[in-house]
Parts: C-alpha cells; structure tokens; sequence
C-alpha cells in the first residue's frame, strides 16, 4: 500500500511539473517529466495488480521503453531514435490490441454488429487519410511514411476492436478498454497536429493529459480481473 501511494505521488508530481514547464515554454524539460510518467504507471501495474497478463505487462514495457528513449535522443542519430521509438509503441498498440481481442468473439461480433463494422471501416480510412493528409508536406514517400501508415492503421485497428468488444460484452472492464483506446486515439490524432500543424504548449499538454487518462483507464481495467480472481 505503501509503495503505490509513493508511486502514485510520483505520477502526479510528474505530471504537474511537466504542465508548468510546459506552458512556460521549456519543452525539454516538460518533455523529461512527460517521459517518466508512463514508466512510472507500469512500475505501479507491476507492484499492485495480481495476477498480471503478459500482454498487458508487454503493452506497458514497449510503450515505457519508447518514452525512455527520450533520454538517450542526443546520443544517437535522430533516424534510430524515430524507428526505434515507432516501432516500440506499435508493438505496444499490437500487444493490447491481441489483449483485447483475447475478449472478442469473432463469429458473435460479424453476426450481430455488420452495420457497426460497415461504419467503423469507413470511419477508420476517413480519419487515416486525414492523418495522412496532415503528414503528406513533411514525410516523402520513404520508409518513415510506411511506418507512419502502419503506426495509424495498429491504432485504429485498437480503437475499432476496443468499440466492438464494448459492443459485445456490455461491461465495465470493456468500457474502460474503450475509453482507454479512445484516449490514446484522440492524444495520438492531437500530437501530429503538435507536431505538424501547430506547435502550441496547449496542444502537447492536451495529447499527454489524454494519454494519462488513457493509462488511468487501462490501469483500472487490469484491476478488475484481480477483483474477479479474488471473488473466485
């Protein structure tokens, strides 16, 4: 108990100090706190959830590795640190996509929810392509724009599949899964507008304040098939 009060403590302070960096304009800084946060949540998933699923426990070390890279960004070449880090939060999306999917019944789901499936794919390419559309002036047809395209496509995949589960199983642990998925979503979608469009402390504060809740969601998903174990 009281090492997830100290760890909790930690992410708030984090995330404070990240905020007030931030908007006084220190985004190395800000971007050193944002780093640690989600680290910080995977230690406390570590410490207080029992028992632990793999691929949750995969979700949150590739997606903790790829922000600890920011703190070695100076001390190699700007192209290993762009794949490395992409390619570690794919793999994280990959693994709570697997996750989530553990939940689905296929065969249930194109049974029943057809017009669900018809409107999500039309939804996913439509906002693909306005993603594509805002990276189309910066990234040339090169291996970074295949990354890019991939990177988009995990994550509507989670969000499709997270609605569908939700659809299905009609409970608070799917709920919170699609919450989380829609967080991260809406933080990804904010962070090329940061990135690409306009880069205003605002937007950023908004992205990692999204993605914070994303893993508060997550995190209280895990917690219920402790819940559940224990009542067995």
């Amino acid at each position: 108990m009281y090492k997830s009060k100290v760890l909790v403590g930690l992410i708030i302070l984090s995330f404070v100090l990240f905020s007030v960096f931030q908007f006084r304009g220190n985004e190395f800084i800000a971007s050193s706190f944002s780093s640690v946060i989600f680290p910080l949540i995977a230690v406390l998933y570590y410490v207080t959830i029992k028992p632990k699923t793999l691929l949750f426990g995969l979700f949150l070390i590739c997606y903790s590795l790829s922000e600890l890279m920011f703190f070695i960004i100076d001390f190699i070449p700007y192209i290993y640190y762009y794949f490395i880090g992409n390619i570690l939060s794919m793999l994280a999306y990959a693994f709570l996509l697997v996750e989530i999917c553990k939940f689905v019944c296929g065969i249930h789901v194109i049974k029943n929810f057809k017009i669900h499936i018809i409107v999500l794919i039309g939804l996913n390419i439509y906002i693909a392509y306005i993603l594509q559309e805002a990276l189309n002036p910066h990234i040339k047809m090169t291996n970074e724009y295949l990354v890019e395209i991939t990177y988009n496509i995990v994550m509507l995949l989670l969000l499709s599949v997270s609605l569908l589960n939700y659809f299905h199983k009609d409970d608070k642990k799917s709920l919170f899964l699609f919450f989380g998925s829609l967080c991260i979503v809406f933080s990804e979608v904010i962070n090329v507008a940061y990135l690409y469009v306009s880069p205003k402390n605002l937007l950023n504060f908004i992205s990692i304040s999204l993605f914070v809740l994303a893993f508060y969601f997550l995190y209280e998903q895990s917690k219920l098939d402790s819940e559940v174990v224990e009542k067995l």
